[in-house]
């Protein structure tokens, strides 16, 4: 019996899904402890895992990230997303320098000047390099390369029962929740609760989304209950409120996470994830 499936956002190619499983259960119970709602068992939480699709051919023995630097970040929708990702950094971080008007040239020198840049912020504290630019390579793939995208949606598929009634998806993970429900309106699932989103980035992820027989923007399929919770310093959630773009049905809720705002077991403990988990429940 699966009630509740949890979808993964980027990063997590050296992970797997009980690993996922054992971090986003624990966060999920506390937040509806939180919630004051009843608990959930760990058989009743499953996680869709796609993380190893984009692990680095002949390195499976490896646990670093793949070399990569500034010149490997490829013009277009890379390039794109880190300069939107530093314009947000600089809004949200005192010590993030802004972009000026000569980002607009978008050359190797400004990636190197947005990595830099980036590198520096509280939001971005802790992670190298070659991991931020292997991040946007797996966004640009998801959303460019139809084999990637057909994979990893099949691995949601394949965790969807006849008991699904709750989708719960972070970051790169809320695009692919959100594709799947609109493309399976006969899923059973009633309620999606959407983690640090970036379905809201005009121009790099909203009009790239798939949506079978529909456009961008349409309500995804059989869900009946739609919360989104974002972090104010959350640079992936960049655009904080969806209802513009997906209708005023979408409840929007703003959270504080500490300096690691984008965490998605952060997301997980609060009270808003868990009434919102325990509201899609009730729906049963």
């Amino acid at each position: 019996m699966v009630r509740v499936v949890g979808v993964h956002g980027i990063g997590h190619q050296y992970a797997g899904e009980r690993q996922l499983h054992a971090t986003w259960y624990p966060a999920l119970a506390d937040g509806l402890t939180r919630a004051a709602a009843p608990g959930l068992d760990e058989g009743d939480l499953h996680c869709a895992f796609y993380g190893d699709l984009f692990r680095t051919p002949g390195r499976t023995l490896a646990v670093q990230d793949p070399p990569l630097d500034a010149s490997d970040v490829a013009e277009g929708l890379e390039s794109d997303l880190l300069l939107a990702l530093w314009a947000e950094a600089a809004r949200t971080d005192d010590a993030v320098l802004a972009p000026d008007a000569r980002t607009l040239a978008r050359t190797p020198r400004t990636v190197q000047r947005a990595l830099n840049a980036l590198s520096r912020s509280r939001f971005f504290a802790g992670i190298a390099l070659r991991a931020l630019v292997a991040d946007l390579k797996q966004v640009r793939a998801y959303l460019t390369d139809p084999g990637v995208h057909a994979a990893v949606q099949q691995r949601l598929a394949d965790r969807i029962s006849s008991d699904t009634r709750t989708v719960v998806a972070h970051s790169l993970g809320t695009v692919v929740a959100y594709e799947a429900l609109c493309a399976h309106p006969e899923w059973p699932v009633r309620t999606l609760v959407t983690l640090g989103s970036p379905l809201g980035i005009h121009g790099l992820v909203f009009e790239r989304l798939r949506v079978p027989g529909g456009k961008p923007g349409d309500w995804p399929g059989s869900v009946e209950r739609w919360t989104n919770i974002a972090d104010e310093g959350d640079v992936v959630a960049l655009q904080k409120d969806l209802r513009p773009l997906f209708g005023d049905r979408v409840e929007g809720h703003l959270v504080r996470n500490g300096a690691r705002a984008h965490d998605a077991t952060r997301y997980l403990n609060t009270p808003q994830a868990g009434r919102a988990v325990a509201g899609g429940r009730q729906s049963d």
